[in-house]
């Protein structure tokens, strides 16, 4: 039973540690405009970053993810 414990606790330790390794920056870009799409992807490769994922959240805003080695930032429309 301590086990299982043990293992239900250090689950919940990575867990949150994944959580907070991720970055979200909240701006006022405009993210459905292609040219600040463009700027923000360009900008974000020449300092390293990678983009990983783009998708519509459940407010219906863009959102973009770029990830550098283990760190992540996530840009949501405004």
């Amino acid at each position: 039973m301590k086990k299982l414990q043990l293992l239900s606790a250090a689950v919940m330790l990575l867990f949150s540690v994944n959580i907070i390794n991720a970055d979200t920056v909240k701006t006022n870009l405009n993210l459905f405009n292609p040219d600040v799409r463009k700027c923000l992807i360009e900008a974000s490769e020449s300092e390293g970053w990678k983009l990983e994922a783009v998708y519509t959240n459940e407010q219906d805003k863009l959102v973009m993810v770029f990830g550098k080695g283990t760190e992540t930032k996530t840009y949501i429309d405004k």
